[in-house]
């Protein structure tokens, strides 16, 4: 592949880089990009830093006693080896493991976004080797939005869905009369996107709408998670107290007749109940103003005078994901969901719900989709499957039951956990708890390109390359665009991409050639490429050759003429 473009794509953003010698020396901005984060300059430095892992990499006890030693994890110096050395000790592990314990021992953790590329996707790289090996013990939802996801399927659809049919911001910004931001609109959080941001567009489409009159309400206890809008009225809640508040707007809805009678009796179901909790029939507690301000410290009169104007304009009610990330977070979004039910605006155009606005940069920005290019990732034999926030109390309480989701389930005996893309001692909670745990199993390996916390309280580390040394294709599937991304710069020290590696560890354990599929890096991104052309063409969208592609270096999709808009299903008029 002729390299005829210089871009390369992260999760918060896409620029074109600059390079000589074997060096990055300065990164721009791509020009389309509305207002580029400034993340992105950080490139250059971070992909020499000192803190690169150059060699495969051994811990000092764990390369002379092996499994046996444990407490040693997280304190002894690493032992530099060769890769042969590495990957030899490796897979005689995998399979010691797997001959004593069987694949559920095996812990396929991996959470993150890692690489923005489809190929060079680190995640999908380990489930597709873990299952060529006989399958893995895997994780479900997200740190980002677990409660929301696991509450909204039971009244009103899958987030994820939900997620990508946000009402667009265009016609907010055309019919949005009240915008209220439970936890804000945070642009620092609109900087990233799952397959990389193309183009930024929060702030822009935030001055359209003020320009043409909504008006804003940032209900947080941070004033500047709505910076964006200077004008925005702040009511400082107290922090997880955002349920009471819903609760109470609804209160008055109820109480003052403002609800929509008809899209209540005609699109929910639960309502006498629920009215009945609200009026204090069960518990002698009204759900009152007065009552929600001793809890949230906001004014009473401010609650009640929200909920009346509210019912009285075309409102927008978001909540971000931030307010669900804490016990019984689930609750806030069950209630935002009632609230805007009583309201009555869902599938009105501007009014309704969001769960995300500015969570990410998808959010109302979404353009044509259609699935991109993806690394296909095989069925895994092993159905065992935890919570990805329970990986501490997994690694603790091997055996033990425990309920999600209103099932009792229980924890496999993990002796072996291999990550390769992400950082648990970054997202996970109780990072002291998190160590305890990490001791644990038998072996820990990472694949990773700096020395980070996670790599430190490992065993085996096999160094990893950046987005900057090798050719992928950014493509997030939702953003309208498709880039390819060459090597800007040789692999540093000994790295190598995640799929090299796993392509030399699987041709150890006999399933090589079935794990490759006969093709190196560049073959499977032709590959990837080409099959996704006709899932394109489904949904309108003409994709030229690879070789066209790969000489473009950028494809842009046209924004649909009616974006897709979940609320539309509710919708009683237009």
């Amino acid at each position: 592949m002729k390299k005829q473009h210089n871009y390369t794509v992260m999760h918060w953003g896409t620029w074109q880089v600059e390079s000589s010698e074997g060096e990055i020396v300065a990164v721009k901005p791509v020009p389309w990009d509305k207002n580029p984060s400034r993340i992105g300059q950080s490139l250059p430095d971070a992909v020499t830093s000192q803190t690169r892992i150059r060699r495969p990499a051994v811990r000092a006890g764990y390369l002379q006693h092996g499994p046996a030693s444990r407490e040693g994890r997280g304190k002894e110096p690493f032992v530099e080896v060769s890769w042969e050395v590495a990957l030899d000790l490796l897979a005689r592990e995998l399979r010691s493991v797997k001959a004593r314990c069987g694949n559920e021992a095996i812990y396929g953790g991996s959470y993150g976004w890692a690489s923005a590329g489809r190929f060079h996707h680190a995640q999908s790289q380990l489930h597709r080797f873990l299952k060529g090996f006989g399958g893995y013990t895997a994780s479900t939802n997200t740190y980002s939005s677990a409660a929301g996801e696991r509450i909204l399927p039971h009244i009103l659809g899958p987030l994820s869905p939900l997620h990508r049919q946000h009402t667009h911001f265009s016609e907010l910004a055309r019919e949005c009369q009240l915008f209220v931001a439970i936890g804000g609109l945070p642009l620092r959080n609109a900087q990233v996107n799952g397959g990389g941001a193309n183009d930024h567009m929060l702030q822009y489409w935030l001055d359209k709408m003020q320009a043409n009159g909504t008006r804003f309400i940032n209900i947080s206890p941070v004033r500047n998670d709505l910076s964006a809008v200077p004008d925005a009225e702040w009511l400082a809640i107290r922090p997880g107290t955002d349920t009471a508040l819903l609760l109470a707007l609804s209160y008055v809805l109820i109480a003052e007749s403002l609800y929509d009678q008809a899209f209540v009796a005609s699109h929910t179901v639960g309502f006498a109940p629920y009215r009945a909790y609200l009026l204090g029939e069960h518990d002698g507690v009204a759900k009152t103003p007065a009552w929600a301000a001793a809890i949230t410290g906001l004014d009473a009169q401010r609650i009640a005078d929200l909920a009346r104007e509210m019912a009285r304009h075309r409102t927008m009610v978001n909540i971000s994901w931030s307010i669900q990330r804490a016990r019984q977070g689930e609750q806030a979004y069950w209630a935002t969901v009632a609230l805007t039910a009583l309201l009555g605006q869902l599938g009105t155009p501007g009014g309704g719900l969001g769960f995300g606005y500015a969570c990410t940069n998808l959010a109302g920005a979404v353009r044509k989709a259609f699935s991109g290019p993806r690394l296909p990732a095989g069925e895994n034999a092993v159905d065992s499957v935890i919570p990805v926030a329970r990986l501490s109390d997994m690694l603790l309480h091997p055996g033990e039951t425990y309920e999600f989701d209103g099932q009792q389930r229980r924890y496999p005996d993990i002796r072996l956990v291999y990550w390769a893309g992400g950082n648990a001692f970054h997202h996970h909670q109780d990072i002291n708890r998190l160590c305890e745990a990490w001791r644990r199993p038998e072996t820990v390996v990472v694949h990773e390109q700096y020395w980070t916390a996670q790599a430190k309280f490992s065993d085996i580390v096999l160094p990893a390359t950046t987005s900057l040394e090798r050719e992928d294709i950014g493509s997030g599937g939702h953003d309208g665009f498709m880039i390819a991304m060459s090597a800007q710069i040789p692999p540093v020290g000994e790295a190598r991409d995640d799929y090299a590696i796993f392509c030399d560890l699987a041709g150890r354990l006999g399933f090589g050639e079935a794990f490759s599929e006969g093709r190196d890096a560049g073959q499977w991104l032709r590959h990837l490429y080409e099959e996704s052309r006709p899932r394109a063409q489904e949904e309108g969208i003409a994709l030229p050759s690879f070789d066209d592609f790969w000489q473009q270096g950028v494809l842009e999709y046209s924004a649909p003429e009616r974006p897709q808009n979940f609320s539309r299903r509710f919708s009683r008029r237009s």
